[in-house]
């Protein structure tokens, strides 16, 4: 549902007992974290239980499996996700007894508050990058606030509050929410057209973009990722209305560019050129030119921010992943498994190319699941062309999400588009068979990799438990 943003937004502290309505998800459990952390009184309530529920009650907070009005007696503040829906019992409870009801953007506002915020944009990489650039500042002494769409694997968390003054955050375009921000710095890793069923139009989706602009403090920064269009044109305006802007690619033009890139199985690595020569070698644990590419943003933002490149670089070095990007499953039967949430044509040809690299000699056998009927109804087509780069692909059915289902718009539009040669590609949109289907079309030394941001990160454990008993 679409809640109104306040005029005024007051600190966390103001807010009385905030409750969560979806507070099991990556954006919400995150402003849930920093305000236990800061002592504010937190409930919430989701539809499934779930190890992030687990962890905020360890944490303090009250937290309820399943959604009824009684849940928000006494909140004062009730924080929504975009995924609930106007006769939600606690919504329609909070509207009764006269909560301030808010959208997850206002609840991220009010925890930033008091600190330098460098928001991170961008049609994709923002969790990547978001994360690179905390590692990266907690390395170089920073101690950051950080607020993450997915949880680090080497800690299991979205968000933390730190002793430092600046506050890192992914800035979510999908409904607007990064309008509602008032940056010190900022990074755009690109602009591409998506979420035209908030937008309508690729127009008006490039222009919140320029909107953006104008909410970034005239003394701070820009960093675009200049290698995208979008980005580049972004970066042109940007610094036509004086803002400090600091280019950022393989593109010749970028102001830190860079050269010599390697990949070799799960490690990227790149010379880091600056205004005054070679900086050094950018060495990542991840996979993939994209994720190279989130770093040198991150590296940039650290740099502006006025840290050294030796410790920057030496935490973009030490991180281990974010889960559900690329985050690696396991192995069984001589068949690594990998999941990860691209569900942009874009997104599945950046990971398809990381995983290309991950199975060397082996193939690459792929389950995706398209994410609502609006971006499959308009992406289908681009996301099966982008799904041939695989050499074994099963489509699921559309992950329904916020939408209602429309039988014109399934996964076999994508599953169709792809022009794979017969029987390399299949539709199954009965969600139990896939497990067995990805097991059989499995060979020794291949790479498993579940695809999509809805319930397919629900397979790898499977395929590694069907695996191991055909083992």
């Amino acid at each position: 549902m679409k809640v109104p943003v306040p005029d005024v937004i007051p600190a966390a502290e103001d807010l009385g007992r905030v409750h969560f309505v979806g507070i099991g998800g990556a954006g919400l459990s995150a402003i849930a974290r920093i305000m236990l952390e800061r002592g504010v009184v937190v409930s919430g309530s989701d539809g499934n239980d779930s190890p992030t529920l687990a962890a905020l009650r360890d944490m303090g907070a009250t937290v309820h499996v399943g959604h009824a009005s009684e849940h928000v007696a006494g909140a004062d503040t009730v924080v929504v996700s975009t995924a609930v829906r106007e006769d939600n019992p606690e919504v329609v409870a909070a509207i009764a007894q006269g909560a301030r009801l808010w959208p997850r953007s206002a609840g991220l506002a009010s925890v930033m508050t008091g600190r330098r915020t460098i928001a991170v944009a961008g049609t994709h990489g923002k969790t990547t990058t978001t994360s690179l650039l905390t590692s990266a500042l907690q390395a170089a002494g920073a101690d950051p606030t950080f607020a993450v769409g997915g949880d680090f694997a080497a800690s299991g968390t979205n968000a933390r509050v730190g002793t430092g003054d600046v506050f890192v955050a992914e800035a979510d375009e999908s409904d607007g929410a990064f309008l509602v921000y008032r940056p010190f710095g900022a990074v755009v890793t690109n602009v591409e057209a998506d979420h035209l069923d908030h937008f309508g139009t690729e127009e008006a989706y490039r222009a919140a973009f320029e909107t953006f602009l104008g909410r970034i403090d005239p003394d701070g920064f820009l960093v675009c990722v200049v290698d995208d269009p979008g980005a580049a044109d972004l970066a042109d305006l940007a610094a036509g209305r004086g803002l400090d802007v600091v280019r950022v690619g393989e593109s010749e033009g970028a102001d830190l560019r860079l050269v010599d890139l390697e990949f070799v199985g799960s490690r990227s690595s790149a010379t880091v050129l600056g205004a005054e020569g070679e900086l050094g070698r950018l060495v990542l644990q991840i996979p993939g030119r994209h994720y190279l590419l989130d770093a040198a943003a991150a590296l940039a933002a650290g740099l502006r921010l006025g840290h050294g490149f030796d410790e920057l670089n030496a935490g973009l070095g030490a991180y281990a992943g974010t889960r559900r990007r690329m985050e690696r499953k396991g192995e069984e039967a001589d068949v690594r498994v990998y999941d990860s949430y691209a569900h942009h044509p874009v997104e599945i040809a950046g990971d398809l190319q990381a995983a290309r690299a991950l199975a060397g000699e082996g193939r690459v056998v792929v389950a995706y699941q398209p994410h609502l009927v609006s971006r499959t109804k308009i992406f289908g087509v681009a996301m099966g062309r982008a799904l041939e780069a695989a050499d074994e692909v099963v489509v699921l059915d559309v992950y329904l999400a916020r939408e209602e289902a429309d039988p014109a718009v399934t996964g076999a539009l994508v599953a169709d588009a792809c022009e794979l040669p017969p029987g390399r590609v299949a539709y199954l949109p009965d969600f139990d068979t896939v497990p067995a289907e990805l097991v059989r079309r499995a060979q020794p030394g291949d790479l498993v990799l579940t695809l999509g941001a809805g319930t397919v990160t629900q397979l790898g454990p499977r395929v590694l438990e069907l695996l191991a008993e055909r083992n």
